[in-house]
């Protein structure tokens, strides 16, 4: 295969560099652009006897600083290896110039099923919604239960008060890759910003906890890998089960674009994920609300981030449907609700 057939990835050195980790590979690799992400970049690396493995890469063209960065996200695979969070394991990592524009992280491929598409999701049966559904805050829960300081992860990022750190980073993200102006979300900044709840734990956070970004077993809904962790870092749990709960649409809402599939019968209601994760921690309710409103916020910010680099260099564009302006601007007006539910 030539390095012009593949967009992002120079096969040839690539496949060399490979060699040296796994020289056992049959006969020559394929590469192919896998999964919906519109972020960080996943190829599916394939043999002649159909061993797999997966390769990650940065998005194409200019990146805002500290964004994307899969070496750091391989650390973090790398420390929950042994873990009770269940995740890929990673093989190696390069930057080396003769190899790659960009790094690269090669992991071992998980076998099951991800629920990335209606396809898929309507295929299951509503037991194999409910399944998965049920695993997704107890999963959570496991994430914000890690002990840093056993797996290595004490200084991946800052102890200090989370929401203020969350606002301000993304807030600016806001003012590097906004299309446009949205004075609602603003204001909802502001009104984020006057309303923080007091932080009582720092525990290892996700940062992008959703349906698409697991690997579930068709037969029982256990999940086998939790991935893309670019996003991770060290706060407040209660921030992941908000981005969550922005994350899972109920049935008349605008905010899943193409991806309704938490709408579909089986799946749990929001309410339903709040009590499992909240039986399974002990956490704040009264909190969460904050941090729904804040996730829903940050979701806004993320996609008009994914449209603006689509627009910027359409290779970046994944199967996925960039997300549109109408989307976003749903995201907006469900974070303001919820905010103002929470009386905010």
């Amino acid at each position: 295969m030539s390095d012009t057939a593949v967009v992002g990835i120079a096969t040839e050195a690539v496949t060399a560099w490979v060699a040296g980790i796994v020289p056992e590979f049959a006969g020559p690799l394929t590469f192919e652009r896998i999964g919906l992400g519109q972020s960080n970049l996943t190829y599916l690396i394939s043999d002649t006897s159909d061993r797999r493995w997966v390769l990650r890469r940065p998005p194409l063209g200019t990146l805002l600083a500290s964004a994307h960065d899969v070496a750091r996200e391989a650390r973090i695979l790398t420390a929950l290896e042994h873990s009770a969070v269940p995740v890929p394991r990673v093989l190696a990592v390069t930057d080396d110039p003769s190899v790659t524009e960009a790094p690269l992280v090669l992991m071992e491929f998980v076998d099951g099923l991800v629920v990335d598409r209606m396809a898929v999701a309507e295929e299951l049966t509503p037991e194999q919604r409910r399944a998965i559904g049920i695993r997704l805050p107890r999963t959570l829960a496991a994430i914000h239960a890690v002990d840093l300081a056993e797996v290595g992860l004490s200084d991946l990022a800052s102890h200090k008060p989370y929401a203020q750190r969350q606002l301000t980073r993304w807030s600016g993200q806001w003012e590097r890759s906004k299309t446009r102006e949205i004075p609602d979300l603003d204001d909802l900044t502001r009104r984020l910003l006057a309303n923080i709840p007091e932080q009582r734990e720092v525990t290892l956070v996700h940062g992008d906890f959703h349906l698409r970004n697991l690997i579930t077993a068709p037969e029982n809904g256990d999940v086998r890998a939790v991935l893309d962790w670019e996003l991770s870092t060290l706060g407040e749990p209660l921030a992941d089960m908000g981005s969550t709960l922005a994350y899972w649409s109920e049935p008349g809402e605008r905010t899943a674009g193409d991806f309704p599939a938490t709408q579909l019968d089986g799946f749990p209601n929001r309410a339903e994920l709040v009590e499992m994760y909240l039986a399974e921690t002990g956490r704040d309710p009264a909190a969460l609300k904050f941090w729904h409103a804040l996730g829903l916020w940050k979701v806004a910010i993320i996609a008009e981030g994914v449209m603006r680099r689509a627009r910027d260099d359409p290779r970046n564009k994944a199967a996925a449907s960039t997300p549109t302006v109408e989307r976003i601007d749903a995201l907006v007006g469900a974070a303001r609700a919820v905010a103002a539910d929470a009386g905010i």
